[in-house]
């Protein structure tokens, strides 16, 4: 072994803690980023596995309802709830020249302008996993780019090209990448499946959402004695 190596090799850390804490400044800046990313990315991740898990239970809890032919007059929580007003409030305010399918359309029109809000709603954070998961790899890779400049420049300061100049830099240099791969692929494959999720409860609304619109567009005379109360 050469005695003139062993200093090198001894001063540097490669565990995954070594390489950050050894890392230029401006490529431990792109691993700080990319952790807070990836922190903000999953926590994303859980908020919306909850919420779309109750979003779930309410388009069943909905598509139940519509089925059996249930009263609309009970308690309905979440997006059922917001649904389920704006067709009581659209089947309320009626007007005795419209025929039936303008009564339809307008019922449906209602409730699907509240299904859009919630829907609105549900989406909020997905676009963040968006972006990272299409910048994460590059922000990684212009740490990675930086740092092998810096290995470049190690080796015209020291005349030397052994592994043992270049390698700690180039190690710190693909962390970088390795870390934006790390967030970006959870962050793809996340978005992926939520965005599938929210669009499949969203499906499912809008087909009793006919449902009910022309069940309710049927009972004009129920319309005017809720009305007259």
């Amino acid at each position: 072994m050469d005695p003139t190596q062993a200093p090198i090799e001894a001063a540097h850390d490669f565990s995954f803690l070594g390489l950050f804490l050894q890392a230029d400044p401006i490529v431990k800046g792109v691993m700080i980023l990319l952790v807070i990313a990836s922190i903000a990315c999953w926590t994303v991740v859980f908020e919306k596995i909850i919420r779309l898990a109750a979003a779930r239970r309410q388009a069943k809890a909905f598509a139940t309802l519509v089925r059996s032919g249930g009263s609309l007059d009970g308690e309905h929580r979440g997006i059922a709830g917001h649904v389920v007003k704006a067709a009581i409030d659209a089947w309320r305010d009626q007007d005795s020249s419209e025929t039936r399918a303008e009564r339809r359309e307008r019922i449906e029109r209602a409730m699907k302008g509240a299904l859009s809000l919630e829907v609105k709603r549900l989406r909020t954070g997905l676009s963040l996993l968006a972006t990272s998961g299409s910048t994460a790899p590059f922000v990684g890779l212009f740490g990675t780019v930086w740092g092998i400049m810096n290995s470049f420049s190690s080796i015209a300061r020291s005349q030397d090209t052994s592994l043992a100049v270049v390698a700690p830099g180039i190690a710190e240099a693909l962390f970088a990448t390795a870390i934006g791969l790390v967030v970006a692929i959870p962050a793809v494959m996340a978005f992926n499946k939520l965005s599938s999720d929210v669009s499949g409860i969203q499906s499912t609304f809008t087909s009793y959402i006919s449902v009910l619109g022309n069940r309710l567009a049927r009972d004009r005379a129920g319309a005017h004695r809720a009305a007259a109360e």
